[in-house]
């Protein structure tokens, strides 16, 4: 009668040998499926994401989306212009996703308009001449898409308006059109000075100091929330 087989009756350099082959398929397994040292796939997109948006930035701040090459994203990157197509479909849509990323930051950043309007308005100075690259995105979209729909209006929109409801809330008024144009001046006077340098050097001076900017940024934010007049205008006739 045959005698099942067992460990026992098999060469130990075959066991061996299994043992060894079994831990190469394994191994083999798990390479493919974390990627190349051991890191897991969607980590290692995640980074080579991140990296792409982060040479994006640069290029579409630097030239704008017309200018931009994806090439030159992808070099910066560390990867090749497929991976680009491949994560964001065409260079107009990676434009969008870093336009996208920086409003996030931006709104992480500066957060809704509570507590003094004037101070907000200092916060807003603040962001853009320690972020440039920013406005000069924001710049560059204006140019590109004019007064078309913008990539994902419909949120933005809807996140002005949580804006505009904030400050109501501290004027204590209707968030109604004049509480929008409140929130539209104090924007302007506090991006100005970022939006244009060649012109903030000309009216100010070379040696233009930018916490003096900002607190007379402050102080006409602080008039202007005095000066509110009290009642919208009459339509003209």
């Amino acid at each position: 009668m045959d005698t099942p087989a067992t460990d026992a009756a098999v060469p130990s350099s075959t066991r061996t040998a299994g043992k060894r082959t079994g831990h190469h398929r394994s191994g083999s397994a798990l390479r493919r499926r974390t990627g190349c040292e051991g890191t897991p796939e969607p980590r290692r997109h995640g980074a080579a994401r991140a990296r792409l948006l982060a040479a994006a930035r640069e290029e579409f701040a630097a030239h704008g989306m017309g200018g931009a090459r994806v090439g030159r994203i992808a070099e910066q990157a560390g990867a090749n212009k497929e991976r680009i197509y491949g994560y964001f479909g065409s260079k107009e849509k990676l434009f969008a996703a870093v336009v996208a990323e920086a409003l996030a930051e931006q709104a992480a950043l500066l957060g809704l308009p509570t507590g003094d309007p004037a101070e907000y308005a200092g916060r807003i100075f603040d962001l853009h001449q320690q972020n440039p690259h920013m406005l000069r995105l924001m710049m560059w979209e204006a140019l590109h898409y004019g007064t078309g729909t913008l990539p994902a209006e419909e949120q933005r929109t809807a996140r002005y308006r949580d804006m505009i409801t904030e400050l109501s809330a501290t004027l204590n008024t209707p968030a109604d059109p004049r509480t929008a144009h409140t929130f539209l001046a104090l924007l302007g006077i506090a991006v100005l000075p970022a939006a244009f340098p060649q012109l903030t050097r000309l009216i100010l001076g070379p040696a233009a100091d930018a916490p003096v900017t900002r607190h007379h940024i402050v102080e006409l934010a602080r008039r202007m929330m005095a000066d509110r007049p009290a009642a919208e205008p009459a339509p003209r006739t």
